[in-house]
């Protein structure tokens, strides 16, 4: 309690001319002082004085003097109320007020002060859901919820005020997944998991649910990747890490046993549920021989009792009997399925396909019903089994087999769309763009995701790439240039036309080499039991001596490349190389790029593939032009579409850039590095190697670490060049 000679504070005087605040404050100070903590008091009634001299209004106030608590919570509140008020106005901090005042979270906050600062029409509607985000998230991640929406949204408005209000689906997985036990905060401990049982780093990616679907309920397979849910909807935080680690020991049991697809052929659902539930007790029998102790980390989930005759229970009655040996169950259809698989090898591939087409005849003739529509695979550990089927192309599908083919063909899409494409595209960032028709201010050639390194997840159509039409420029002043370097022409030329990067060959009957040539051995030793001498080639060698390389030329055109003359740097040193490539008949292709913002990240043709490097593919290199920003992630992957129809034994991404990724809806330029660097290992997944020719220091980090180490160098001068192309096309040859 204060002293009683203690003065009040000087807001009460300052609100003794108002009725109603004069009664709220003096009642507020009378509790707050009873408390016996003057310091936090004083402050209290400081921020009550600095919320009075914001122009809070008479509501604002009266919502402050109004809240109960200790002398700390109400400084701290109305310490947060007068920064909201300063910067979002007094119905934005009444909104949060009472958001407080409903939910009595610390962590809120922190959040709503961002909100203020960054985008404060959405505070009212954040104040109104934060309940569900708390309770999602806890209050710890409240702010942590706030940033991943103003860093998804960045300048759009209407997706911004969608994810607050919790419709967009971003902010839904994010609710989803909870303040932990997400794929997010588990992904590094499940690979270095699966890795120790499998030996090998699995590929493993998210798989996020699709628009108007309920989200993911089961693991999935697709081509050798392991595709999670984003979380297990219903389960609580706690309980996910465990169940996110048996899915996973399950996928990889499937990896280690070889699992292959196999064709559909004329089976029904309810014979390919079956056969997928054997095939995955025969992976986990075969697991269990190496690692026993994968026994305790299932066993929790089998919980089928002997009760129940529909096909679900049936199955899930089945699946705990041909796992766990301690369970009883006297069903003809269970003791049957125990004594076939107990019969068969578990190393018998073909096992699973016989007994299971002899269950499913037995389910069909018990009349029992089998809705493939509403199947959930048991348990909840288990992959939903569409990894296993090939359904092919079938003129006539029967319709109770069309929603099946839909699930796979789902599950292979939105891996696809959304971060991988299966092998060879199953890496962060092989993600192709999904076709689009034309756009205003140029044709609409895609659009590809980007990556969110805060969320940690890849944001599906983030960006748009347009082809906007080239400028045309004087070819003469590109030939004047040329030419006043004849030198550096020549030495260009001959280092491109020395390399032969290609599909080696190999060479028998060689006068020396690594290997022996066994058949030239043979002939040789045939040779010398006949009294003849033989010839000395007896080895085998590899030589590249055709060349077999497509190459994409990315030129940064953005405004930074205006400074120090660097793009009449990159013009020059474009057309040395193009000239010689072109001289050796290589395929090659020259685009340009830069950006204004994710909507518009602008490509111009300067050559396509078919085209010759003449007259006009000239003049339009000449006519490019500084200006916009550098979005390289998704440049990059457009790159990597158009390569992707070229039949080459090796293709290739050369970007000439100053290295400095930025764009104006990005806050943080290191965000766009980090899309860069998954974007080249979406190259590097699908066969495709990426290489930077950096000019100038600036951006000598940002591109290593985009392209690694080894896949850049640094271009000080334009005298370099050739040394640093033939290092490069060394590389290359040598792979």
């Amino acid at each position: 309690m204060l002293a009683p000679a203690d003065p009040s504070p000087p807001v009460l005087a300052e609100l003794a001319g108002r009725p109603p605040l004069d009664v709220l404050s003096r009642q507020a100070w009378a509790a707050i002082a009873a408390q016996g903590d003057p310091g936090n008091a004083r402050r209290w009634a400081a921020c009550i004085q600095a919320l009075l001299h914001a122009n809070a209004g008479a509501a604002c106030l009266a919502a402050v003097l109004r809240l109960h608590g200790t002398p700390a919570e109400l400084a701290d509140t109305a310490q947060a109320v007068t920064t909201i008020c300063r910067h979002a106005g007094a119905a934005q901090a009444v909104a949060c007020i009472d958001a407080w005042d409903r939910l009595r979270a610390p962590g809120l906050w922190p959040g709503m002060i961002r909100l203020a600062h960054d985008a404060p029409d959405c505070i009212a509607s954040a104040a109104g859901h934060a309940g569900a985000v708390l309770q999602a998230v806890g209050s710890d991640g409240f702010s942590g919820f706030v940033a991943l929406g103003l860093r998804a949204a960045g300048r759009d408005k209407v997706r911004r005020t969608a994810f607050f209000a919790l419709t967009d689906p971003l902010a839904r997985r994010a609710l989803a997944q909870g303040a932990g036990g997400g794929l997010a905060d588990l992904e590094r401990r499940l690979k270095l998991f699966a890795t120790a049982l499998w030996g090998r780093p699995p590929a493993m990616r998210p798989l996020p649910a699709a628009p108007n679907r309920p989200p993911a309920r089961r693991a999935s397979l697709s081509d050798g990747v392991i595709l999670l849910p984003e979380s297990f909807p219903g389960l609580p935080p706690a309980a996910q890490p465990r169940l996110y680690r048996a899915a996973v020991a399950h996928a990889v049991s499937h990896l280690m046993a070889g699992t292959q697809r196999q064709p559909v052929g004329t089976l029904k659902p309810l014979q390919l549920a079956i056969i997928a539930l054997i095939e995955d007790a025969r992976v986990e029998a075969l697991a269990l021989r190496r690692f026993p102790g994968l026994r305790r980390l299932w066993s929790p989930y089998h919980v089928a009792q002997a009760e129940g005759v529909t096909a679900p229970s049936l199955l899930a009655r089945l699946a705990r009997a041909l796992f766990d040996p301690d369970y009883t169950d006297s069903h003809g259809f269970v003791t049957k399925g125990v004594r076939l698989f107990g019969e068969a090898d578990p190393h018998d591939t073909a096992a699973p396909r016989r007994i299971g087409g002899l269950l499913g005849n037995d389910l069909g003739q018990m009349r029992i019903q089998f809705n493939a529509r509403t199947y959930v695979v048991e348990p909840a550990y288990r992959d939903d089994g569409l990894g296993l089927w090939d359904f092919g192309t079938q003129s006539e599908t029967p319709p109770d087999l069309l929603e099946m083919k839909v699930e796979a063909a789902r599950v292979r899409q939105e891996a696809g769309n959304g971060r991988i494409e299966g092998p060879p595209d199953s890496a962060p960032g092989a993600a192709r763009a999904r076709p689009v028709a034309a756009a205003s201010g140029g044709v609409l050639l895609g659009r590809y995701p980007e990556w969110d390194p805060v969320s940690g997840v890849d944001r599906p159509d983030w960006t748009a790439v347009l082809e906007v039409p080239a400028l045309a420029g004087d070819p003469r002043q590109l030939e004047a240039m040329l030419d006043a370097s004849a030198d550096l022409r020549h030495r260009v030329a001959r280092l491109v036309r020395a390399a032969r990067p290609g599909r080696p060959q190999r060479l028998k009957g060689q006068p020396d080499g690594m290997d022996l040539d066994m058949d030239a051995v043979v002939d040789a030793e045939a040779m010398r039991n006949l009294g003849v001498m033989p010839g000395d080639r007896l080895y085998r060698a590899t030589s590249l001596r055709t060349r077999d390389l497509a190459t994409l030329v990315l030129v940064d055109v953005s405004e930074s490349t205006r400074a120090g003359g660097i793009l009449d740097i990159e013009r020059h040193a474009v057309a040395l190389l193009a000239e010689a490539m072109s001289g050796l008949g290589d395929p090659f292709a020259l685009l340009a790029f830069a950006s204004d913002g994710r909507e518009r990240v602008r490509l111009t043709r300067i050559k396509a593939f078919e085209e010759p490097f003449a007259t006009p593919a000239r003049a339009r290199l000449a006519g490019l032009r500084p200006g916009l920003s550098t979005r390289l992630g998704a440049a990059l992957r457009h790159a990597g579409s158009e390569l992707a129809g070229v039949r080459a034994f090796r293709r290739l991404v050369l970007v000439l850039t100053d290295g400095e990724p930025s764009d104006i809806d990005v806050a943080n330029p290191l965000d766009l590095v980090e899309d860069g660097r998954r974007a080249v290992l979406g190259l590097r997944s699908r066969g495709v190697d990426s290489f930077a020719v950096v000019l100038g220091t600036h951006g000598a980090e940002t591109a290593a670490r985009m392209f690694g180490r080894s896949g850049h160098v640094v271009l000080r001068r334009l005298e370099d060049l050739p040394a640093r192309l033939s290092d490069l096309y060394f590389r290359l040859s040598r792979r």
